[in-house]
């Protein structure tokens, strides 16, 4: 069996998140076993680096999957980019080792939050991004960020629904970038918790916005409370922006 990675772009709008669920197909990881099963008579399940929830998008997901297929990976790029829908491309496909695995394997993952921050929202950005009409404090925001940085407990960070063993997680940066209006922050760490970027998003907007002060970061992380946490920022502003190995 060859064992194939696959890098794929795709906006998350009117999709249920990334992994397959099984009483419907509106998922990413559906739709791509949809049409891999059928481009080599055989059925095929991806296996991907993480899931992404409902109306997030992703620059940078990465998946393998197995197969017994002869087709070249060119024809096979050829082929879903023929059949797959227009909101979901692969940009990239390899054959790899076959002890490669999309998830166990990833090094580190960098996710990215648009906001767009102006009185009026951008009816080409409404989709994409999350509208903020009240002005931030972009250079409070990068000094709470660094609160962030480094291993910590990110119970208070994370969804009452996840399940993870662990709440420890590493931070390596948080960079944070304005031009007219769009702001973007990057977070990369060496891995994140079912709604941790968007809680902490929630959070430095929060402090942006002088509702709560800088060492309240601080406090919120020590609790290892979620109550005590910001609110959750919405899906549609949130990417999956690259998986490092």
């Amino acid at each position: 069996m060859r064992n194939i990675k696959m890098t794929i772009r795709y906006d998350g709008s009117r999709y249920k998140g990334f992994q397959r669920l099984k009483d419907n197909d509106m998922t990413i990881q559906g739709k791509i076993e949809d049409v891999l099963s059928k481009m080599a008579n055989e059925s095929i399940e991806i296996i991907g680096s993480g899931r992404t929830d409902m109306g997030v998008h992703a620059y940078g997901q990465v998946a393998n999957f197995k197969t017994a297929s002869n087709l070249s990976v060119d024809k096979m790029k050829t082929y879903l980019y023929e059949y797959l829908p227009e909101d979901i491309v692969i940009t990239s496909l390899e054959e790899v080792d076959g002890r490669f695995h999309s998830r166990y394997n990833a090094k580190s993952k960098v996710y990215l939050y648009k906001i767009y921050n102006n009185k009026f929202h951008d009816p080409f950005l409404r989709k994409y991004t999350t509208h903020i009409p009240k002005k931030l404090d972009i250079e409070l925001m990068k000094e709470v960020s660094e609160y962030f940085i480094g291993e910590h407990d990110f119970t208070s960070f994370a969804s009452s629904k996840s399940k993870k063993k662990s709440n420890v997680r590493t931070i390596y940066s948080i960079n944070i970038t304005e031009t007219n209006g769009l702001v973007e922050i990057y977070f990369e760490g060496n891995g994140f918790l079912y709604n941790m970027v968007r809680i902490m998003t929630g959070a430095l907007i929060d402090v942006g916005h002088k509702k709560i002060a800088p060492e309240d970061i601080k406090t919120m992380l020590e609790e290892k409370d979620r109550t005590k946490a910001a609110d959750t920022a919405p899906a549609k502003g949130l990417y999956l922006y690259k998986v490092s190995y």
